[in-house]
């Protein structure tokens, strides 16, 4: 047996229809449009301080990011064989900073993250998770998809400053609008703009890796732009696509093992302290969910029940994660959405993950050249992936069962809506629960997800609980 067969054999290239240069390309994809999580998620973590005014070290910060990003990347490759890529999540980390670090040591937050992974990895050895997951109605599967679809291309357009908030000085009811004031204005809207076009150009044309192309014209672009124009700092957002001095930084391990698994329960208490830790569990927890299921389906890896075979490894590996992001300091570590970028390069396997992962590996040594990829040249990916999404999905819903399509329309709506995967996906449950029961139908409903909307409505309702 050739080394060559071996290897396709192992991850199953030829059997899911993909060839090994779709899954570099897509493993391209996808670090480029989440490559900047080795920025954002420092900002974030860097800029809040826990009860006795520790900061945590930018640098560190970088490194501990982009480390486990890498390691459980490329766990999830080789392990769960599926095209989803991981690395510190958003919300999650802002829970961490602003909810969590404020009341106890830094230490003492990062255990509370490592104690959430392990029960996700309970949940997932008892089968728990995998039946929550299986529970789940087909046409309320492909509302998550669609919901997901949607999400990320509201990201896309945030992130590219295509679409702004409205001040809440203004005192209008609009949140959002067009640019930055109403109007598209600046070099940076601009190769945003023609990212999308030539990305959804490339589509229609059926050009092999039409993704990737984008990002690197538009990213060439955009760096000569900066380079003739020299635009005021911030302009771009977190990367201003420019040549590094250096390319090469040394990476600062300094953060890694800082975690105390108890010490938080003694600053808060046991039943706040519970509370902390239920709050990362089910962002985690469903946040997950919903990207493995709307990736999934996009990269045709689920079955005619809309079922993954092999979940259990990917959600297995997806709780490594959330505990691994504690122990490394870089907050929960979760299946980033933007995957759907390298399935949309034709990524169906593992091994798209071993580039991605191996891409944030070598970014510990290279951040200045990894994060010169503006979000203006990275997002028209989403936007493109978004529609494709949408497109695969929103027929398989049967409409005609208010039963089925109202929690599904509930829920891609409220993604993009409230910002949020596990939202989407709450308020969806909720809905289909009631629902049912409205219907005569409380029968048709598995007991397991009477159980998590039961949960989910707890959760909800924890603040006028006072239990926040």
């Amino acid at each position: 047996m050739s080394p060559q067969g071996s290897f396709d054999r192992y991850f199953r290239i030829t059997e899911r229809g993909s060839t090994l240069s779709r899954e570099i390309r897509g493993g391209f994809a996808t670090f480029f449009a989440m490559a900047y999580i080795i920025v954002l998620n420092p900002i974030i973590l860097s800029s809040a301080k826990d009860m006795y005014g520790h900061q945590l070290d930018y640098g560190q910060l970088v490194t501990a990011t982009a480390v486990t990003a890498a390691f459980t990347t490329l766990l999830m490759g080789v392990i769960g064989n599926v095209p989803i890529a991981l690395a510190a999540g958003l919300g999650v980390n802002t829970v961490v900073a602003l909810q969590l670090a404020p009341r106890m040591s830094w230490p003492d937050a990062m255990g509370m993250v490592v104690l959430a992974g392990f029960i996700v990895m309970l949940l997932v050895a008892t089968g728990l998770r995998e039946r929550v997951m299986n529970a789940v109605p087909l046409g309320l599967r492909k509302g998550i998809s669609i919901g997901i679809g949607l999400f990320i291309m509201l990201i896309g357009l945030v992130d590219a400053g295509f679409v702004t908030r409205v001040p809440d000085i203004a005192r209008t009811t609009v949140p959002l609008q067009l640019g930055a004031d109403g109007h598209l204005n600046g070099w940076p809207v601009l190769v945003f703009a023609l990212g999308a076009l030539l990305t959804l150009a490339l589509i229609v044309r059926k050009v092999p890796g039409a993704i990737l192309i984008s990002i690197v014209a538009m990213t060439l672009l955009a760096v000569v732009v900066e380079a003739v124009a020299k635009l005021p700092a911030g302009s771009w957002g977190l990367t201003t696509p420019q040549w590094p001095g250096s390319p090469v930084a040394t990476p600062d391990f300094g953060l890694l093992g800082e975690v105390s698994l108890f010490g938080g329960f003694d600053k808060v208490g046991l039943l706040t302290g519970v509370l902390f830790v239920f709050t990362v569990l089910l962002s985690c927890f469903f946040d997950a969910m919903g990207t493995i299921m709307g990736v999934g389906d996009e990269a045709k890896l689920t079955d005619a029940d809309g079922q993954m075979p092999g979940i259990n490894k990917v959600l297995f590996v997806d709780g490594i994660a959330v505990a691994a992001g504690g122990a490394s300091s870089s907050s929960a570590t979760t299946c980033f959405v933007e995957s759907t970028a390298g399935v949309g390069e034709g990524a169906r396997t593992g091994f798209a993950n071993v580039v991605t992962g191996g891409l944030f590996a070598v970014a510990l040594f290279l951040t200045p050249v990894a994060t010169m990829v503006p979000s203006q040249a990275a997002t028209p990916a989403l936007l493109a992936v978004g529609f494709l999404i949408l497109a695969n999905s929103v027929r398989e819903i049967d409409w005609a069962d208010y039963t089925i399509a109202i929690p599904a329309f509930v829920t891609m709506v409220m993604m993009p809506f409230t910002y949020s995967i596990t939202n989407g996906i709450g308020m969806g449950f909720i809905t289909f629960v009631v629902l049912r029961l409205a219907a005569g139908r409380g029968r048709d409903v598995p007991v397991a997800m009477y159980a998590v909307s039961a949960v989910f409505l707890f959760y909800y309702l924890m603040p006028a609980l006072g239990l926040t």
